[in-house]
Order: structure tokens, then C-alpha cells, then sequence
């Protein structure tokens, strides 16, 4: 965690001072997008985190299962505990602690597994959204266009703010449409070569 604030802070004032030392940098067209805006509220990153809901839910089931089962054990062990023989309690005692390590592994286990899963389906959208950040730069002759996810600004030009137009262009990619910005097709060249009169 503190190395990727250490590395963002490092970006911010790397790209503070590439203004400051080139003026004339500073002055071209520089687009701002919020990746993680359009991963939240375009129509595919809603039905992205859906699905990953669903995932959720179902694994959250089965640990739940696994804490009835647990909680009915450690109830059922106490209440016998003045019954039984010492060495008999020791068996019961560390058969509950083999099955709560256990659950601890499986929570564990499920936490990573969803948080590829997550990770997984998100960067499954990521190449789409950026053919459309690319074409509107192309077009539209920006320098550079900064993902603020990555790295947060104090302040930018609310003109150059693309995030929401990304976010209804590839909503239309979605839905079938062709969206406004397309990156410019190559031209196909043209020949040289003087025609030879007859």
C-alpha cells in the first residue's frame, strides 16, 4: 500500500515538474478520464460487477454453512465439557481447532480467489474503453490523456474532463452501435511512379 502511494506521489511530481521545465509542453492539449468511474457506471462494468455479486453471494453461502457447523460444535463442547473424561475433551478440543483452522483457510482462500476473479473481469473491459481514450487522442490531437485513477490532480480543465463521453461511447460498443470516435484508418499510399506515355 505504501508503495503504490510512494509511486503516485512520484508520478504527480514528475509530471508537475515536466510542466514547469517544459512551458511549452504545458500548453498543448492534455485530455483528463477517470478509469475507474468508467469501469463503475458504464453498462458493461455495471454487468461486470454484477456477475461478480453473484460470486460473492455464492461464496459467502458456504462460509456461512461453515460457521453454523462450527458455532453448533464449540456449543455442543461446552456443554458436555463437565461430562467427559480429560483425555476425551482433549480429542474433542483439538478436532474443533482442526476444523477452525480450516474455516480460517477457506475465508482466506475465498478473499484472494475473489479479488483475482474481481480483477479478472474488470481488465477483461479495460482493452475496449481504451481503443475508444485512444481515437478520441488521435482525433482530437491531444498530447496526453491522464487516467486520474492513477494518478489524482487537484485541478483540471473541466473542458478536457472525457469521462463521461468514454463512458456513453463505449456503452455504445455495448449495445452494437459504432461509437462518435474512431481512430483515423490509414490511407492507402499513393504511387509514384511517372506513367510512361505511349
Amino acid at each position: 500500500m505504501r508503495k503504490n502511494r510512494l509511486l503516485m506521489s512520484i508520478a504527480v511530481v514528475l509530471l508537475a515538474l515536466m510542466f514547469v521545465a517544459f512551458p511549452a509542453l504545458a500548453a498543448e492539449k492534455t485530455g483528463f478520464i477517470n478509469m475507474g468511474e468508467v469501469l463503475a457506471k458504464s453498462e458493461a462494468g455495471k454487468k461486470a460487477e454484477e456477475q461478480f455479486r453473484k460470486i460473492v453471494e455464492k461464496d459467502r453461502a458456504a462460509i456461512q454453512e461453515r460457521e453454523k457447523e462450527l458455532q453448533k460444535l464449540k456449543d455442543e463442547l461446552e456443554k458436555q465439557r463437565p461430562l467427559l473424561r480429560e483425555d476425551v475433551l482433549r480429542t474433542r478440543e483439538a478436532d474443533y481447532q482442526k476444523k477452525f483452522r480450516d474455516y480460517q483457510l477457506l475465508v482466506k482462500d475465498s478473499n484472494e480467489e475473489l479479488q483475482t476473479k474481481q480483477q479478472e473481469i474488470m481488465k477483461s473491459l479495460i482493452p475496449e474503453i481504451m481503443k475508444i481514450v485512444q481515437a478520441i487522442g488521435q482525433n482530437e490531437k491531444y498530447t496526453m490523456i491522464v487516467d486520474l485513477s492513477i494518478i489524482p490532480m487537484a485541478y483540471h480543465a473541466g473542458e478536457n474532463e472525457l469521462t463521461q463521453r468514454v463512458i456513453e461511447e463505449f456503452n455504445q460498443t455495448q449495445t452494437g452501435k459504432a461509437p462518435v470516435s474512431k481512430a483515423p484508418a490509414s490511407k492507402a499510399p499513393v504511387s509514384k511512379t511517372p506513367v510512361k506515355k505511349k
